[in-house]
């Protein structure tokens, strides 16, 4: 394909400062990226298997997102610091599009919606599995997709705590989902979208309004990560440290221990980490000692296990 045939790539469209609520629309975005330090839960996970954490996502997916839209209601004086908004909330919607509604009580006026996704940063794949497909018509131009990561506070155990969210625009994403579908992506089959009409913001749940690929043989119309959207941002949150140890470095951990490995596979698989970290030229030295002394810990248990 020349330049000269090649599509644009869909363009970003925010809210401009004529729009009434614009004040709004950023003090929300503040508010959603201050989460990690006001967010607070009762729930506390202990006794799990170290085999079984990547399921932690399925399991506890719901509650992180339920407790994200109560901590946006009580850091109200975040994002409406002139009680502008007194007769407005945050309340969740099950099954449809968008999943959080600001909101008036009385005439249930909807000024803005999200899009909520939680993520758990130490699952089997390295990057959020969440699907998006929702069609471009059923997003406002103020509508934004927020991807929520979360660890447990002790890695295995612990209360969820939160890390820096990923923001969006909705409507921009689910442009650059379909343009990254149709134009980028290498593949052979179909790259046709059918596209839902009628389709306008703040759909009733029995609206139909997902994009639907003519052909998608692995299942994967919709995720973003795959899409190249969210490279820059995972890249940042697999070098975050917990506990003193990156992200990418407790998935190798967790990886070695599934439940089919063989004491035999797992010492194979730790050397294979220790060089690794040992190789690895930009790893500060206390993360480096720190990652070295805990693959030690773990070759001393499979020692006594034996």
């Amino acid at each position: 394909m020349t330049d000269a045939n090649s599509p644009i790539h869909p363009i970003r469209e925010l809210p401009t400062p004529e729009w009434e609520h614009f004040q709004l629309y950023k003090d929300v975005g503040d508010a959603i990226a201050s989460l990690p330090i006001y967010f607070r839960t009762e729930t506390h996970i202990s006794g799990i298997m170290a085999t079984d954490l990547h399921t932690l996502n399925t399991v506890l997916g719901a509650t992180i997102e339920e407790q994200v839209v109560r901590t946006l209601n009580l850091i109200r004086s975040t994002w409406d610091p002139d009680e502008k908004y007194a007769l407005y909330s945050f309340v969740r919607q099950a099954q449809t599009f968008p999943d959080i509604l600001l909101r008036r009580t009385s005439d249930a006026e909807v000024l803005l919606g999200i899009e909520l996704k939680g993520w758990y940063l130490l699952a089997k794949e390295s990057e959020p599995s969440l699907r998006f497909q929702t069609t471009s018509a059923a997003c406002a131009v103020q509508d934004m997709i927020v991807v929520v990561p979360w660890v447990l506070g002790n890695v295995i155990s612990g209360s969820p705590v939160l890390f820096e969210p990923f923001v969006e625009s909705a409507k921009f994403a689910t442009e650059h989902r379909n343009h990254h579908w149709q134009h980028i992506r290498q593949t052979q089959q179909n790259r046709e979208i059918v596209v839902p009409k009628n389709v306008t913001p703040y759909p009733n749940k029995s609206d139909r309004i997902l994009d639907k690929p003519v052909a998608d043989s692995g299942g994967n119309f919709g995720r973003l990560a795959r899409t190249g959207l969210m490279n820059s941002y995972i890249e940042k949150l697999n070098d975050i440290q917990i506990c003193g140890i990156k992200t990418s470095y407790w998935r190798d951990f967790l990886k070695i221990f599934q439940e089919s490995t063989t004491d035999a596979q797992a010492r194979t698989t730790l050397e294979r980490l220790r060089k690794r970290v040992k190789k690895t030229k930009d790893i500060p030295s206390p993360m480096a000692q720190s990652a070295l002394a805990i693959i030690g810990e773990l070759e001393r248990l499979l020692d006594m296990a034996a």
